[in-house]
């Protein structure tokens, strides 16, 4: 595998840290701006907002751009923005400041997964994207911990200016590895129009509703972890940190796993990872009260649901080949709309007044949703794990044109 690729793994770890560390701060930071913790979890699905708009957005707005150069001024500010939220005064500052951190976070993923992708062969895709979802597992072993550990002890702020030093590690790590590259000429030439033709694929949009779902799922609980943890399970805040890092352990066997077996076996790893998940949050769901039951079954969610994310961005970079910025874009977008879509829907069950045992519940309901769109994507391709390496989208003679222009390094 390139060094390069690890390197934006590396990067990765650094905007993982700030999307999902806000888990493990929602109380100190609900009471320190004075807003509910439902009004708290909206910062998660205000980044995940600005991901949803940003990817498409800043993808097609850098199509021509070197790629390198856009990494880096993304990451610079995306660096600012953490900068912004530790001094932000009110929570509508650091609303805002969240939003703009995620449109260049959106950014950095749309064209570091093509950069990644575009530095291995078609049947090492899983695994380049298995490495950049690596940092977001180790994100959720050491930065989300390290987060609520920094948040209960030296205030929420801190965490933020932990994760703009991060930033600059990262910066530091593409400008000197990653490789330079340039806007292709001639055929090689990106082609908006070319890339936008894989929308009218409906196994692009299968790949699209399956991913959101499946995050809007892990995310609706996810993001209530914390006080599920403690309202509901009994266990004291200082226990947080702890759990949170076996979720992030969880997460790392399970991309280790899936970025392994996905190539191979892509719609069965989506069927046993989503599968997995939604019973692993019905059980919890049952048993959210046994603090024993609570813990393990949080880092069995991390294991099912970081097996299906490899699989899940490299089956959009195989039905829509022929547009390799876009479709990392559109992976990102997904993700993130079910990112958004999951702590709002959380956010209206615990309002309700009906608990966090039901956020446990409509989570569940979210991933069923996911395997039975999956079950209908399979049926559709035939019900096999053929790679597909071009969307049907494109015209014949672009396909010719976009397969001329693919890299032939290997990793």
């Amino acid at each position: 595998m390139p060094v390069a690729v690890y390197v934006l793994g590396l990067s990765v770890f650094a905007l993982g840290t700030s999307e999902f560390m806000l888990s493990g701060l929602l109380q100190p930071l609900a009471r320190d701006l004075g807003v509910s913790i439902p009004q708290a979890g909206l910062l998660v699905s205000a980044f995940a907002i600005g991901m949803v708009v940003g990817a498409p957005v800043l993808a097609a707005a850098t199509l021509r751009l070197p790629r390198r150069t856009t990494l880096i001024a993304l990451l610079a500010v995306f660096g600012l923005g953490q900068v912004a939220g530790a001094l932000a005064p009110s929570y509508g500052v650091l609303f805002a400041s969240r939003v703009v951190s995620a449109l260049a976070c959106a950014g950095f993923w749309a064209v570091g997964a093509a950069v990644a992708v575009s530095l291995v062969p078609e049947d090492a895709r899983a695994r380049a994207m298995a490495v950049m979802i690596g940092g977001l597992s180790i994100a959720n072993i050491a930065g989300v911990p390290a987060g609520a550990l920094l948040g209960q002890h030296a205030g929420w702020r801190s965490a933020f200016w932990a994760v703009a030093a991060l930033s600059a590690v990262g910066l530091v790590g593409v400008v000197a590895l990653v490789p330079a590259t340039k806007p292709g000429t001639g055929a090689d030439t990106p082609r908006l129009r070319r890339e936008l033709a894989i929308y009218r694929d409906r196994q692009v949009w299968l790949a699209v509703i399956a991913t959101a779902l499946n995050a809007a799922a892990v995310f609706c609980l996810f993001s209530y972890l914390a006080p599920l943890l403690t309202e509901t399970a009994g266990l004291k805040e200082s226990w947080v940190p702890s759990v949170l890092a076996l979720f992030g352990v969880g997460a790392l066997i399970g991309t280790a796993v899936g970025g392994r077996i996905a190539d191979a076996h892509l719609f069965g790893t989506m069927y046993g990872g989503i599968g997995a998940s939604t019973l692993v949050m019905a059980v919890l769901a049952l048993t959210a009260h046994i603090a024993a039951a609570a813990i393990g079954l949080a880092v069995l969610l991390g294991v099912a649901a970081f097996t299906t994310a490899p699989a899940l961005n490299a089956r959009m970079f195989n039905v829509a080949g022929a547009a390799p910025t876009l479709a990392g874009a559109t992976t990102t977008a997904a993700f993130n709309t079910g990112n958004t879509l999951g702590p709002w829907l959380g956010g209206l069950v615990i309002s309700a007044g009906l608990g966090y045992s039901a956020v446990a519940w409509t989570g569940a309901g979210l991933a069923a949703l996911a395997l039975a769109t999956t079950a209908v994507a399979s049926r559709l391709h035939g019900g096999t794990s053929r790679v597909v390496a071009r969307s049907a989208a494109a015209p014949a003679h672009e396909q010719r044109d976009e397969q001329a222009a693919q890299p032939t390094v290997t990793g």
